[in-house]
């Protein structure tokens, strides 16, 4: 990752006040970038933005409003843009379908649009999803290449906020700045407690003495610590600055294929990391079908960006664990997550 390539720079993080936006938010603000940040108010309590505390410009609203989309564009003048804001669970999806799709389709492309409207932009991230894919149940890894679909909600809005974003880039963006979206796995890490996410409910579970109730125990994804693919959004950021020529358009992040494994394993191995046995029970309930089965290959971010995955499954669930421990023993932090990140910045392999 080009740390040096984000000193000074005017970025915009949508998202900021979810998981993957405020740990995103920090790492760009230790690397030195001028950082805003568009988004709901966080949706949780304890959540991470407000214990970081980053230095960021936080300007709160809602993604599904063209308007307030335009003018936070205009309050920052972003010279990269990393669109991270969505509605992100399935099970939501089935709820309220029509919000899903404001908010991951028009609310993406409320962004694009105001982005084709400022100048001095380099370059623009969307994330999406591994679900993109039309899952025919091969068990294969997917390319980018793959045919996109998705048969519930949220993963057929991530396939249309792909759809939306290649057709911007045709017709608005053939002369710059370069647009790009990004395809990650199943990301777990410190200071998550969203509703209906396997650590959050692993956490809730301890601390309840239950056992985890799982809808798919042996359902496989590609699981990955949440610095692993946020390293890939930056490399892949400053590769369509420096050189959009070369970089690619559209880049799974996901992680070693040992990483891949069921639900029912990072249960029990994130409860032995974290000193309890809470078990897990199959939920018997009602429940909206999912694949069995996902896996993406990386083979592009490696080769086009020099990107691989630094955490393997045991060292991405240490590290969740230790971060939940130190926060329930009172340490610092925003010290402590800085520090998790200066040790995945180093060089040499991450060990657990």
């Amino acid at each position: 990752m080009n740390a040096e390539f984000w000193r000074d720079r005017r970025v915009l993080v949508t998202g900021h006040t979810g998981f993957k936006g405020a740990w995103l938010s920090l790492w760009l603000r230790s690397l030195g970038a001028e950082v805003s940040g568009f988004a709901l108010p966080p949706a949780t309590s304890p959540n991470l933005c407000a214990l970081l505390g980053a230095d960021v410009r936080s300007i709160l609203g809602d993604l599904r409003d063209e308007r307030q989309v335009g003018d936070a564009l205009e309050r920052c003048r972003p010279q990269i843009v990393l669109h991270l804001a969505a509605q992100a669970l399935v099970r939501e999806s089935y709820a309220d379908p029509l919000g899903t799709y404001r908010t991951n389709v028009i609310g993406t492309a409320n962004l694009l649009d105001a982005c084709r409207r400022q100048s001095g932009l380099q370059g623009v991230v969307v994330v999406t999803s591994d679900k993109v894919y039309e899952n025919d149940g091969a068990e294969r890894a997917f390319e980018e290449g793959d045919r996109l679909g998705g048969s519930d909600p949220y993963s057929n809005s991530k396939a249309c906020a792909e759809l939306v974003t290649a057709c911007f880039r045709d017709s608005f963006f053939r002369g710059g700045p370069p647009l790009a979206t990004v395809r990650a796995g199943n990301v777990i890490g410190g200071g998550d407690w969203s509703a209906d996410r396997l650590i959050p409910d692993c956490l809730r579970a301890l601390d309840g003495g239950a056992p985890v109730r799982l809808r798919y125990p042996q359902a496989v994804r590609p699981w990955q610590h949440v610095l692993d693919p946020l390293a890939g959004y930056l490399s892949l950021a400053a590769a369509l600055a420096i050189a959009p020529q070369g970089a690619p358009r559209a880049v799974n992040f996901g992680p070693n294929p040992a990483s891949f494994c069921t639900v029912s394993d990072v249960v029990e191995a994130f409860s032995a990391r974290f000193g309890g046995k809470p078990g897990w029970a199959r939920d018997a309930g009602d429940h909206p079908p999912e694949a069995q089965t996902l896996r993406l290959s990386s083979a592009l971010a490696e080769r086009a960006l020099g990107w691989r995955a630094r955490l393997d499954i045991a060292a991405a669930l240490k590290w969740t664990a230790d971060w939940h421990l130190a926060q329930r023993a009172g340490d610092d932090m925003l010290r402590f997550t800085l520090e998790q990140i200066r040790r995945y910045q180093q060089a040499g392999p991450v060990q657990p």
